[in-house]
């Protein structure tokens, strides 16, 4: 291919020139590299690279190895010359450079070897153009980012030269020879980067030219490129918790922690993270609030989390999210898409930041939180001592205060001098009985002030009321024993309102507990002990008090409170067994107003209530556990239990199986009542899990016992056993057995018609799904049309509900169009169900199963590039998923990613996704027992239809 000569440059390229003289840092060198101005001058040149010796004919054996490398530069480099006019000059910084690299290289022997690897990897990254040449108009907007790959390529082959004259002699060059490959590894992710977004655009490109083709594919890659662009703020500072005014000592862990997260900063781009592992009580968190606000002017941003568990986790990222201005304001996006966006902004932003995990107690959890990047800085707070080696880069276990150190700080939060034996003896003789424990010395001194009673009075009022706590005052003194006593003189004076309020807290989500829900739940109930909550003044009033000595605290903002978890501990304990079952059974009755019955009628999703459920979804998990603690309720309480079954029935809607099927299990040991509707629900609920988790048979078995149970109840055509019908034939279906599907599918449609029943556009689906798979794709689509909302199949007819159900119906007519060899309309229906599915649903299962059967079709369509990109997201949405729901959509993914990576010549990339998705299988069969029902085949790791 000629090259174009003597063409004028643009500012642009003469700005990647000034780049590329900048690395190189010598003008000799430079003129140098422009007497090599084509590949059939480097390959003439190759004798003079190292003309003398055994090494020189290993160089001269080793260019041949390189052809092929050479070959996808000088592709590269023609579609420069021909669709941008790049002169001798610019192709002459590749190929002259590549000559002197060779040369330095071959000199220096040992790393000839490794410089070839690296040529040879490099050369893989480059965006594939030259079969775009003539098709593709190369507008400005390409011509930007081709000429990013153009400069990167060449700046660091401008490093590569600088480097090898800077380390002459072998010494220095095996000694720098590690921070020369993390530049290149760093330069490589940057280039498979924008190459993949080059090819990606250049696909958009060719399917612009028929738009009216592609237009819906077009649309959802606007959307999809619009939701992964990141902005970064100048300044960011999010930590929504104040530290004690009377902090005291720790300077040593505080140097510790700066030196390994900040103190090297500028030297090094890993990430760096921190762990403060110690008992609790120990002053953990109150090191990390004083480190962030301490060293604040360090970072371009600083973010709290709390990580006690998935739902906090996911509230405090929601928070950042929103300061990050990551999610639009007033819209419902799900947890997995809110902390995959600030992941994603960490990944990417060029602000240094800190980000700190505080009681993140569960590291499994924490995982699926913990940022991607390859820098930043993480302080993480935890019981668990395994947080220092498993995620922390260094740690630190934090002790008690020693007695004198303890006595200290005592007398600071006091505000009293250390001058006066008397006071340092009382303070060292408190020190010494509660062990040091930050915590415990807080509360005491709360104690002491807000009572204004002497340090002296302290200890003997303290040995008269405790019973539990050891006597001798050893360091080893029980944690929990301690806290508590000093919190049972202050629950001890409570009474009324006061004493029923803090008892109905007791039970709650200790870190947000509205004061709406307890308003809310005494308007609607009518229960006589919330009465005081049906007056404004009087609630004021009952939470003053518990305010006055600490107990709990309050967002003035928000009028949400806060009460420590030992606290509640503390106060449940001092309940009688009766006690207990009275509030606990209040507790229920107001969570259930929250959330809509879903057993007595055949009620479909229900979308409209899912606000009201996510508010009062972290107190279910608060008063279960509470439950299990103190076995308030052992068992048999159909109220808990039909509780528990609203709460998984939202969370079968929102995908969360693997939170929902641990309660649903729950739920059915507490059914007083086994031949219930609602029992019945909750067998039927399981089996849904189970059928979408790949799991027909166990599926088919629940069903069955729910339709059994309902047919004992309910006379023999109730419009209620249509459903349990309609489930039977779709686990049939899974199975294949797909003539008994039909059968069942088919009494659901008589008995849905014969009551004239709203829910007859569901049979309809399942069995027009079911003809499909019959390979009667013409009698699909008539039974589909048979829907009373869809019958026209426009886009107003599947989107108006807002129901994420529809969205299935908008995939299945995408397989429809599929079979009838329609193909862009397939394209497009599955298109439109993805972005349908993504702003209902967020990144979960049915959104994964979306983007394969999109990258599917654009693979199909001979579109590799994009499918490529969607592969990927739907292997990043994988990975981010509990294994009960990710694990078989990630390995499906990385097996249709292994083919179409093929298909592009990318044999490597291809190989390892291919080596993933085999991993990935294994894993399956191991977490199943065995082999998954019969499954031979990647295809079938996803249940074919996810409605």
């Amino acid at each position: 291919m000629a090259i174009v000569t003597d063409s004028k440059l643009s500012p642009l390229w003469e700005k990647a020139l000034e780049n590329y003289r900048e690395d190189l840092a010598a003008d000799d060198d430079f003129r140098k590299v422009l007497e090599t101005g084509s590949f059939e001058e480097l390959l003439n040149d190759a004798k003079n690279l190292q003309p003398f010796g055994p090494q020189g004919r290993k160089t001269l054996d080793s260019m041949s190895r390189l052809k092929p490398t050479f070959k996808l530069v000088n592709d590269f480099s023609a579609v420069l010359a021909v669709c941008f006019g790049a002169g001798t000059v610019l192709t002459a910084l590749i190929w002259g450079s590549i000559r002197m690299i060779l040369g330095l290289a071959s000199a220096a022997g040992s790393t000839l070897h490794e410089v070839f690897d690296m040529l040879d990897e490099l050369s893989l990254t480059l965006p594939r153009l030259k079969s775009y040449e003539k098709t593709v108009p190369m507008d400005s907007e390409l011509e930007g980012s081709v000429l990013e790959v153009y400069t990167e390529v060449i700046c660091f082959y401008a490093r590569t030269i600088h480097f090898f004259k800077s380390h002459k002699h072998v010494i220095l060059l095996r000694q720098s020879w590690s921070e020369f490959s993390q530049d290149f590894s760093r330069t490589v992710q940057r280039i498979k980067r924008l190459s993949g977004k080059i090819e990606s655009e250049v696909e958009l490109t060719r399917m612009r030219h028929d738009n009216q083709k592609y237009d819906q594919v077009l649309s959802l890659m606007a959307t999809f490129h619009t939701q992964r662009q990141v902005t970064a703020p100048q300044k960011s500072y999010y930590v929504p918790f104040t530290e004690s005014p009377r902090f005291w000592g720790r300077d040593d862990i505080l140097s510790q922690i700066d030196s390994c997260l900040s103190g090297s900063m500028s030297n090094t781009s890993s990430l760096r993270s921190f762990a403060l592992y110690g008992m609790g009580g120990v002053g953990k968190t109150q090191i990390a609030l004083r480190y962030a606000n301490a060293y604040r002017n360090q970072y371009d941003a600083v973010f709290w989390v709390s990580a006690d568990n998935s739902i906090t986790i996911a509230q405090s990222f929601r928070d950042i999210a929103k300061i990050l201005d990551l999610v639009k304001q007033d819209t419902e996006t799900d947890d997995n898409s809110v902390i995959l966006a600030v992941k994603t902004w960490l990944a990417s932003t060029d602000s240094k930041w800190l980000i700190v995990f505080d009681n993140a107690d569960n590291l499994d959890v924490l995982k699926q939180a913990w940022p991607g990047s390859s820098t930043g800085s993480i302080l993480l707070t935890s019981r668990d001592s395994t947080a220092a080696f498993d995620l922390a880069s260094d740690a630190f276990q934090v002790q008690p205060f020693d007695v004198a150190t303890g006595s200290a700080a005592l007398l600071n939060i006091l505000g009293l001098g250390s001058g006066s034996d008397l006071n340092q003896e009382q303070a060292t003789a408190i020190s010494s009985t509660f062990g040091g424990l930050p915590l415990a010395l807080n509360q005491v001194a709360g104690f002491i002030a807000q009572r204004k009673i002497s340090l002296q009075s302290f200890l003997p009022l303290y040995h008269r009321n405790s019973t539990s706590v050891d006597a001798k005052g050893t360091t080893n003194m029980n944690y929990s024993h301690t806290l508590a006593t000093v919190w049972e003189m202050s629950l001890s004076k409570l009474s009324g309102d006061t004493q029923t309020l803090i008892r109905l807290l007791a039970f709650l989500n200790p870190d947000y507990i509205q004061e709406s829900l307890l308003k809310d739940g005494a308007s609607d109930t009518g229960i006589p002990e919330l009465q005081f909550a049906r007056d404004e003044i009087d609630f004021l009033d009952a939470e003053q008090i518990l305010l006055q000595i600490s107990l709990i605290d309050k967002s003035v903002e928000s009028g949400v409170m806060r009460m420590h978890r030992l606290v509640q501990t503390a106060v449940i304990r001092r309940m009688t067994s009766e006690e207990r079952q009275q509030i606990f059974s209040i507790l229920v009755d107001i969570l259930a107003r929250n959330l809509p019955d879903t057993y007595s009628s055949d009620v479909g999703h229900q979308v409209a209530s899912w606000e009201r459920c996510e508010r009062s979804l972290p107190h279910l998990e608060s008063i279960v556990q509470k439950n299990a603690e103190f076995s308030i309720f052992p068992g048999d309480n159909q109220p808990f239990a039909e509780l528990l079954l609203r709460f998984c029935w939202y969370l079968y809607e929102r995908e969360n199986y693997s939170i929902a099927r641990p309660y649903v299990k729950t739920a059915l040991q507490y059914f007083s009542d086994r031949n219930s509707l609602a029992y019945a629900s909750a067998v039927d609920l399981q089996g849904l899990i189970d059928l979408d988790i790949s799991h027909p048979a166990s599926a088919l078995e629940a069903f069955q016992e729910a339709y059994r149970i309902r047919a004992g109840i309910l006379l023999a055509d109730d419009v209620f056993l249509a459903a349990s019908l309609v489930n039977i034939g779709l686990a049939y279906t899974e199975l294949g057995k797909l003539d008994e599907a039909y059968e069942y599918l088919q009494r659901s449609i008589d008995i849905r018609l014969h009551h004239n029943s709203d829910r007859i556009g569901n049979s309809y689906s399942n069995m027009s799904s079911l003809l499909l798979r019959m390979e009667r794709a013409n009698e699909a689509e008539e039974m589909l049309k048979r829907c009373p909302s869809l019958k026209d199949f426009t886009d107003e007819t599947f989107l108006k509900t807002g129901n994420p159900r529809f969205s299935g119906d908008m995939i299945l007519l995408s397989r429809i169009r599929l079979a009838q060899g329609r193909y862009d309309e397939s394209l497009n229906l599955a298109s439109k169900a993805l972005g349908f599915r993504r702003q209902c649903l967020g990144n979960r299962m049915k959104v994964c199963d979306s983007l394969y059967q999109v990258a599917s079709l654009l693979q199909r369509g001979n579109n590799p590039a994009l499918s490529i990109q969607l592969l990927e997201e739907c292997i990043k949405i994988s990975e981010g998923l509990p294994q009960i729901e990710g694990l078989r959509h990630l390995a499906r993914a990385n097996y249709k990613l292994s083919h179409t990576l093929k298909l592009v010549g990318k044999e490597r990339e291809s190989a390892e996704s291919l080596d993933r998705a085999y991993s990935l299988k294994d894993g399956i069969y191991k977490l199943d027992g065995d082999s998954p029902h019969g499954i031979t085949d990647f295809e079938s790791f996803v249940p074919w239809m996810l409605w």
